[in-house]
């Protein structure tokens, strides 16, 4: 029966009869639709009866769900683009769009199938999609910033490009983690355009349990940009004093925006057998000085001589950027794969 159609009885004992039965139906929650059974009275009911008052409706409390908030949106940031005074400038650019492919994914985007077709869409071998590693973590959702792209080195028919980025991933609860990597792109010449053959993200390692009293100064210099891949590298304890009092020294004079310490670089000087400073800890790269890019030929050059001067000063012995300086030996040196950089190496 529905509510305001309760069962009548006569005198007190309809009375106490009706008041039970509203308790019951309030005790548990019921709502204005809902059936419940009540004992018939003994006697048939009164029509004219006016004895007990007229049942009131019960009806179960409403429960508002709070509304659900949208889950906090990826930045998205443009495709980085290379400037004016790039030498080669599609080589970085064709590593830039692999890298943006396999780093950076709609909702739903993160199965290896869809990471396949958006290489596939570039005109590059699928299968690049199966070296990602850690550029391509499990998540549903990615976005990717590209910091700077420099080569690690480049020859007539090959190249390696560094692509420095951040990145952001949804976790499955909804919330955004930060994070970034470094990726050594190697490329060979090709027709219409070059070709990547090879992807090799870079990896730090784990954050040291006592890194050195410089890792701190470094990493709250305001003056001293580093990516996340570097500043990884600090903490993980495998960069050389060397490098760490370098950085403190120049961020006197200059602020210094680094692109690449350890992680990402070749194990190589590109094109020789000769071991790099880099992966053993002893070098770092800059990629702009007071907030102007090394590339950029706006960029004064007595700025970036200054710096190379400087750095050289600060104990470093093999110095590479875009601008020829006569030095002691091979203190100084200038090419191609350094016109971008400024290169600043130790010995120890």
């Amino acid at each position: 029966m529905t509510s305001g159609d309760g069962g009548r009885g006569t005198g007190r004992r309809g009375v106490l009869r009706a008041g039970a039965a509203a308790v019951l139906l309030g005790a548990v929650g019921c709502t204005s639709g809902a059936k419940s059974a009540v004992a018939p009275a003994s006697s048939p009911p009164t029509p004219h009866s006016t004895d007990r008052p007229t049942p009131t409706p019960t009806t179960a409390p409403t429960t508002t769900e709070p509304p659900t908030q949208p889950p906090t949106p990826l930045p998205t940031p443009p495709l980085w683009q290379p400037g004016p005074g790039e030498i080669q400038p599609d080589v970085k650019r064709r590593a830039v769009e692999l890298v943006a492919a396999l780093g950076a994914w709609p909702p739903g985007g993160q199965a290896p199938g869809a990471a396949r077709a958006r290489v596939a869409a570039l005109g590059l071998p699928p299968g690049l999609a199966d070296g990602a590693g850690r550029l391509a973590p499990a998540a549903p959702e990615a976005a990717l910033e590209v910091i700077d792209a420099q080569y690690g080195g480049i020859l007539a028919d090959s190249a390696s490009v560094l692509v420095v980025c951040r990145q952001w991933t949804r976790r499955p609860d909804g919330s955004v983690a930060a994070g970034g990597i470094t990726v050594d792109v190697r490329l060979s010449r090709a027709a219409p355009r070059w070709t990547v053959t090879a992807v090799n993200p870079g990896d730090p390692g784990p954050a040291t349990a006592s890194p050195a009293p410089a890792v701190a100064k470094v990493l709250a210099e305001p003056r001293i940009e580093l990516p996340p891949e570097a500043a990884a590298d600090l903490l993980s304890g495998t960069v050389h004093d060397t490098v760490l009092t370098a950085m403190l020294r120049l961020a006197g004079p200059y602020a210094l925006s680094v692109s690449v310490v350890r992680t990402g670089h070749p194990l190589d000087v590109f094109g020789t057998t000769r071991p790099s400073d880099h992966p053993l800890g002893r070098a770092f790269d800059v990629w702009r000085i007071d907030g102007r890019a090394v590339v950029d030929p706006a960029t004064p050059r007595q700025l970036i001589e200054s710096f190379m001067r400087d750095a050289a000063a600060a104990g470093s012995y093999n110095v590479g950027g875009p601008v020829a300086i006569a030095g002691v030996g091979n203190q100084f040196f200038t090419d191609d794969t350094h016109h971008d950089h400024v290169h600043v190496g130790f010995n120890s």
